[in-house]
């Protein structure tokens, strides 16, 4: 069966609004579908097991890795986390956009995997002071947490520029439609 659908890994250091991006996107685009990662972090309040994340313990996430379940995976912040295979296959014989909300390293090695099947998108911050302030503003993470996620920038703004477009997310509305037309570019709509 021949694979036409599309895979959308959008990265980004974290707070520059990637999961509002992908929740708007899925709001507007009804072949949109979001991938659900799997992970060993523990649930975050209002987290739901298969709808936010598969939420898996170490020992289960690694018996993925030795049987080969993950497209990709790294380790974060302590925490495994990664992309089903399955999930992959499903969405491109099912001619579905396949949203992927993930770390740089990810959406690179998604982009190596499946080259004829991927548009990969950077989204920016409109600056490192606004960055600071939303990671700060989100209340999902401790002080030490977001000094880690701060020392990443640097190294995953490094990589931007081998994804295939970089988006400075200033206003929401804008970003959405950009991605919206390279999306219309890519499938042909």
């Amino acid at each position: 069966m021949k694979k036409s659908g599309l895979l959308l890994p959008i990265a980004a250091p974290s707070g520059t609004g990637k999961t509002t991006v992908c929740r708007e996107l899925l709001a507007r685009e009804p072949r949109c579908r979001f991938s659900i990662s799997a992970t060993t972090r523990p649930p975050r309040p209002n987290e739901r097991d298969g709808v936010d994340y598969h939420f898996l313990s170490r020992s289960q996430f690694e018996k993925y890795i030795r049987e080969q379940r993950l497209a990709e995976y790294e380790e974060v912040f302590g925490n495994y986390y990664g992309t089903l295979q399955s999930s992959l296959e499903e969405a491109l014989q099912e001619n579905l956009i396949l949203l992927l909300d993930i770390d740089v390293k990810g959406a690179l090695t998604i982009k190596r995997l499946y080259p004829d099947w991927t548009c990969s998108i950077f989204l920016l911050p409109p600056n490192r002071q606004e960055l600071l302030r939303r990671l700060r503003g989100r209340g999902t993470d401790d002080p030490a947490t977001i000094e880690l996620r701060n020392a990443r920038i640097p190294e995953e703004l490094k990589h931007s520029e081998q994804f295939d477009y970089q988006i400075v997310n200033d206003k929401l509305d804008d970003t959405v439609n950009r991605i919206l037309t390279i999306i219309k570019e890519y499938t042909h709509v």
